[in-house]
């Protein structure tokens, strides 16, 4: 509790902690958590959650699902011009941070490098849950940082009371001159449910703050984004068994990327790029004068994507659900240089995932279930750093949970247990490497009196090296890097502790944690030479710690005004000393909400810190403060049929501002002032 937000938010706390019999005001509302394999409550949860849903979802939704959760504490984004984003989460990103789609994993090429977009679009989610830490077990022992779950309602669950049910959206963003718009339409009879939904996005090269070298707009930063899906649903008096195909296209730029290093080379633990190194006889030149500088490379995306979703009530005597996920996937990303296909990404993958929920037993409840999957993995062209490989794996869970009332309070008491296998390999049969393992959660959250809750969650976690980190060689322009992969890592070994204090009711409510979690064998990509911006990475392992708090304090001024602080922070380090790269600085925010009769509106001022805790080879980051606003008027036409009209504005001051976890924060600054007006009707 060294760090001075620790200090902030204990003493808010503290202050707060008084009131706790004097206050009868309703409790928020209860959301349930799909990811927590229980359907429990935010509440209720051992660890920290976040859930974005209905109008917040609405208007918080970006293009991007790392520029959607951002503001979230605790949750940045990786930031790659404006196609590609994902979420960082408590420092750790890439394969540390799994995304869901409805429980099943999203087999796409972005935990490969930051310039590949997740393939989810915010504009059809109908429910996004973060679920931070590593003890989300029953999604995968590396999961360390967290788990995010996009729901949404491609695989109909039930058939609509009134025939159909649907909705429609359409906006427009002034930064980079975008037009964006949804729908989505569910309709049945008898117990057939059919759901159909499409979304598309265009938008130019967007718009940064004034005062930036690189001119007004990133050049390469366009995002043109189709997305679609039919399902089909069964629906029965006990559950449904459904199917829908998804098709989801995107072309985007990659700015920054630069083929000055074209040539260069390792050696050892150095780089060659023409006299760099000294054992060549004649220089190239690399002042990037011979950079495309009338062409910026774009990625061109096509995934498909066919799921099976279903879930049985009561399937047999002693358990009370059989839920069934299953995923088959074809992705493949083409990057275009002049016109023509340079490199091509393509991963075929398959996931299947069933479990089966008992009844209580002796005060037990919970799940046990099998996850496997299997993913082949090419990139063949100019920049092909990683060969063709196949990684299978297996998983088996459990879930438990015992409650206990009296007069100390509400216990519930909650355990995890997994066990995993991998085997990755290259398609040549050269290399293989297997790793197996087992993890384990324990959990308590104590509801000690009305409205509050305190937990703790212990979880000992391992992760396997991804394919990439074993094997990758070679030059990745986008990133700027030369990547070393090691084939002899060993499997991560994390022990973290998670500690919060939640009040859900009353005009004062927080939820606040702090964490340490101690990763043993932690493979980062360590930063050997660098010449002129290119950096030779090697994949390396250290012992490393992570600590940090993240919270919300929310106050009700009056029925109409509300006023929220925020802030979270994260400190890692290699425990042999040294810092780690690309880590978000420590941010809080202050906003003051609104809400009279059908009128929402909402102000805040977000203040980022300067990130002067660097690792080798790596620059410091100046600090920034941002103002955002919203404005929305819900109403409903004379049949009844609600609507919405929103309006929203980001860094309304255009602030110039770099994100310290972007490979590319120098080529791509943050967007500038950016308005964006919407729609939104639900029929």
């Amino acid at each position: 509790m060294r760090h001075p937000l620790a200090w902030a938010a204990w003493l808010c706390l503290t202050a707060a902690a008084p009131q706790v019999l004097a206050q009868d005001a309703s409790s928020l509302p209860a959301v349930t958590v799909s990811a927590s394999g229980l359907s429990l409550g935010v509440a209720e949860m051992t660890q920290p959650v976040a859930v974005l849903e209905g109008d917040e979802l609405v208007r918080r939704r970006e293009a991007t699902l790392g520029e959607t959760l951002e503001g979230e504490p605790g949750i940045t984004a990786s930031h790659f011009g404006a196609g590609a984003s994902r979420p960082v989460i408590r420092g750790m990103d890439g394969a540390r941070v799994r995304v869901l789609s409805d429980g099943s994993p999203l087999q796409d090429a972005s935990t490969v490098s930051p310039d590949h977009a997740v393939v989810a679009e915010p504009l059809l989610a109908t429910q996004i849950e973060v679920l931070r830490g590593p003890s989300a077990l029953v999604y995968g022992a590396g999961a360390v940082g967290g788990v995010v779950n996009v729901l949404d309602a491609r695989v109909p669950t039930a058939v609509p009371e009134q025939g159909y049910t649907g909705s429609a959206e359409l906006r427009a963003g002034s930064a980079a001159r975008e037009t964006a718009g949804a729908l989505a339409l569910t309709g049945g009879a008898g117990q057939v449910a059919v759901h159909v939904e499409a979304a598309a996005r265009d938008a130019g090269d967007y718009r940064v703050g004034g005062g930036w070298d690189g001119g007004r707009h990133v050049r390469g930063s366009f995002n043109r984004t189709e997305a679609g899906s039919v399902g089909l649903s069964w629906v029965g008096s006990r559950g449904y068994l459904g199917m829908a195909l998804t098709r989801q296209t995107a072309r985007y730029g990659l700015p920054g990327h630069s083929h000055g290093y074209e040539g260069c080379h390792s050696h050892g633990d150095h780089l060659h790029c023409g006299s760099h190194g000294g054992n060549d006889d004649h220089d190239h030149d690399h002042d990037h004068d011979h950079d495309h500088l009338d062409s910026v490379p774009v990625v061109d995306m096509r995934s498909e994507r066919m799921d099976i979703r279903g879930e049985l009530r009561d399937p047999f005597a002693g358990f009370s659900a059989l839920r069934l996920r299953a995923g088959l996937t074809d992705y493949r990303h083409d990057e275009v240089e002049d016109g023509a296909a340079s490199t091509r990404f393509s991963n075929r993958a398959h996931d299947l995932r069933v479990e089966l929920q008992h009844a209580s037993v002796a005060g037990l409840r919970g799940l046990v279930g099998v996850q496997t999957a299997q993913r082949k993995f090419s990139a063949v062209g100019e920049e092909a750093y990683v060969p063709p490989t196949r990684t299978r794996q297996w998983g088996v869970f459990a879930l438990e949970e015992y409650r206990i009332g009296d007069w100390h309070g509400d216990w519930r008491i909650e355990a995890a247990l997994r066990h995993d296998w991998q085997h990755a390999e290259l398609e040549d049969g050269t290399a293989r490497r297997t790793h197996k393992g087992a993890s384990a959660s324990l959990g308590a959250v104590w509801r000690f009196a009305p409205g509050y809750a305190a937990g703790i969650s212990l979880t000992h976690a391992r992760r396997a090296p991804t394919a990439e980190e074993l094997y990758a060689r070679g030059l990745h322009l986008a990133t700027s890097t030369y990547e070393q992969g090691d084939a002899d890592l060993r499997a991560e070994r994390s022990r973290n502790i998670d500690l919060s204090l939640r009040k859900t009711s009353g005009d004062t409510t927080f939820d606040v944690s702090v964490f340490r979690n101690r990763i043993g064998n932690y493979i980062h990509g360590r930063t050997l030479d660098e010449h002129e911006g290119l950096q030779l990475l090697q994949y390396s392992q250290a012992d490393a710690t992570f600590t940090g708090i993240e919270g919300r304090v929310r106050q009700q001024l009056s029925r109409q005004l509300a006023l929220t602080l925020s802030g979270d922070s994260v400190r890692p380090h290699l425990d042999g000393g040294g810092r780690l790269p690309r880590i978000a600085p420590a941010r809080v925010a202050l906003r003051l909400d609104a809400r009279w009769q059908s009128w929402e509106a909402d102000l805040a001022w977000v203040q980022v810190a300067r990130q002067h805790r660097v690792a080798q080879f790596e620059t410091a980051t100046p600090g920034y403060g941002m103002l955002h606003m919203g404005l929305a008027y819900n109403g409903r036409t004379s049949a009844g049929t609600p609507w919405q009209l929103y309006l929203k504005g980001r860094n309304l001051t255009d602030r110039l501002a770099y994100a310290h976890t972007s490979f590319i924060k120098h080529a791509a600054p943050l967007a500038g002032r950016n308005l964006t007006l919407g729609v939104r009707v639900s029929f």
